[in-house]
C-alpha cells in the first residue's frame, strides 16, 4: 500500500506516520522511482499503524502506543 492509500484509509497525518518509521516502529519498503523514493507499506505495517494510531489517539505517547501495538498483535487481541 502507498503512502497516500495509508494516509487516506487510516487519517493520521504525514508526519506521524513518517515518526513511526523514523522511531523504527514500521519499515515500509524503498521503491525508487528516479530522484525520489516511494514508500510501499505491507500489511503488517498497516496494522501496526492502525493500532498505533488508536493508541495515540486515546492520548498514549508513541513509544507506549508502540508497545501496547506490539502486545495487542502478539496475544491476538482487537480491542477498541
Amino acid at each position: 500500500m502507498k503512502t497516500s492509500q495509508v494516509l487516506k484509509r487510516i487519517g493520521i497525518p504525514r508526519h506521524k506516520l513518517y515518526y513511526l518509521e523514523q522511531k523504527g516502529y514500521i519499515r515500509p519498503r524503498r521503491i525508487p522511482m528516479g530522484d525520489l523514493e516511494a514508500r510501499e507499506y505491507s500489511r503488517m505495517d498497516v496494522r501496526k499503524i492502525e493500532i498505533i494510531w488508536k493508541f495515540l489517539q486515546k492520548g498514549f505517547k508513541h513509544k507506549t502506543a508502540y508497545q501496547k501495538t506490539m502486545e495487542e498483535l502478539k496475544s491476538g487481541a482487537d480491542t477498541d
